[in-house]
C-alpha cells in the first residue's frame, strides 16, 4: 500500500492541500494520504520539526512524508530527499531535517526535478508531488536528483544541566494548550533522582509528577510526562498556555533539592 503523509503549513480554507492531494491521486489513485497536521504555525520549522519527528515512526516502512514548510528554494535551502529510517522525506533543507533526524540518514539526494510551470511559489504541489509520486510507484531514489552528502544544521535548544537546576522551554503548544517542554524523562530522572523538586513556569510552581491529568483537581496545574516521554505541563480540563501567560519557547526552570 502506497502511503503518503502530509505536513504543512497551508492552512485548511486555502486550496494548497487540496491541489497537492489532487495532484497526486489524479496519477496514484490507490494512494492512502494522510494529512498529519497543516495547522503549523506560518514558516515555523521547529514546531514541524517537534510534530514530524513524533509522528512518522507510527506508519508503516516505506511511508513517504511531504514537508510543505518554507519550500521556495534557494542555494543554500536546496529541495532535498532523504530516506530514514526506512522512510522518505520530501521537503526543503532549511534545517528541518537535521531536527527531525536522530542520525545521518541512509541515502540523500538534492532533486534535479524539471518544474514545467514558470510560477515558483508552490514549490510543494510543483516539485515535491513529482518526487512523491516516483517514490511511491517504486522507483530509485538516486533518479530524482545528485547525491547529496551533508545537512544543513539546525540544532534545537537542549536543556541546561546543573547539579541543582535543569533549564528548559517549551517546545510546543498543542491543541488543549497544554505545554510541550524539551525536559525528557531520562534526563529528568538521572538529574533529580529522589530529591525534592519544584517546576517553575512563571508564577505558579509544581513538586510533584502526576501520572494523568486527573490526578490534580479541575482547574489546577499538574505536570507528567506525556505519551512522547517528556515533561509536560497542563491545567486539568483547562488551557494551561492561556491560564498561565506561556508561549512557545518561554522558560521552564526545575530547581532541586
Amino acid at each position: 500500500m502506497a502511503i503518503l503523509t502530509l505536513t504543512s503549513d497551508w492552512g485548511t480554507r486555502d486550496y494548497y492541500a487540496g491541489a497537492v492531494k489532487g495532484r497526486i491521486l489524479s496519477q496514484l489513485p490507490e494512494t492512502t494520504i494522510v494529512d498529519i497536521t497543516h495547522e503549523i504555525e506560518p514558516f515555523n520549522s521547529i514546531e514541524a520539526a517537534y510534530i514530524i519527528k513524533n509522528t512518522f515512526k507510527n506508519f508503516p516502512d516505506g511511508s513517504v512524508h511531504l514537508i510543505g514548510m518554507n519550500t521556495e528554494e534557494s542555494i543554500s535551502r536546496p529541495h532535498t530527499v532523504a530516506f530514514y529510517d526506512d522512510h522518505y522525506f520530501i521537503g526543503t533543507d532549511d534545517g528541518i531535517f537535521s531536527m527531525i533526524f536522530e542520525h545521518e540518514p541512509n541515502e540523500m539526494v538534492e532533486m534535479e526535478i524539471i518544474q514545467e510551470t514558470e510560477n515558483f511559489t508552490f514549490s510543494g504541489r510543483d516539485r515535491f508531488v513529482k518526487a512523491a509520486v516516483h517514490l511511491l510507484e517504486g522507483k530509485p531514489m538516486k533518479e530524482l536528483g545528485s547525491p547529496k552528502k551533508e545537512l544543513t544544521q539546525k540544532l534545537l535548544f537542549e536543556p541546561v544541566v546543573d547539579k541543582d537546576s535543569i533549564r528548559g522551554v517549551v517546545m510546543h503548544v498543542d491543541s488543549y494548550e497544554n505545554l510541550i517542554t524539551n525536559i525528557p524523562r531520562e534526563l529528568f530522572k538521572k538529574t533529580v533522582g529522589n530529591r525534592h523538586f519544584s517546576i517553575s513556569l512563571r508564577s505558579v510552581s509544581v513538586d510533584k509528577i502526576s501520572t494523568s491529568y486527573d490526578d490534580a483537581p479541575p482547574g489546577e496545574v499538574v505536570a507528567l510526562f506525556a505519551s512522547n516521554n517528556v515533561l509536560e505541563i497542563a491545567i486539568n480540563k483547562g488551557k494551561a498556555a492561556s491560564l498561565l501567560g506561556m508561549k512557545w519557547n518561554d522558560a521552564v526552570l526545575i530547581h532541586i533539592g
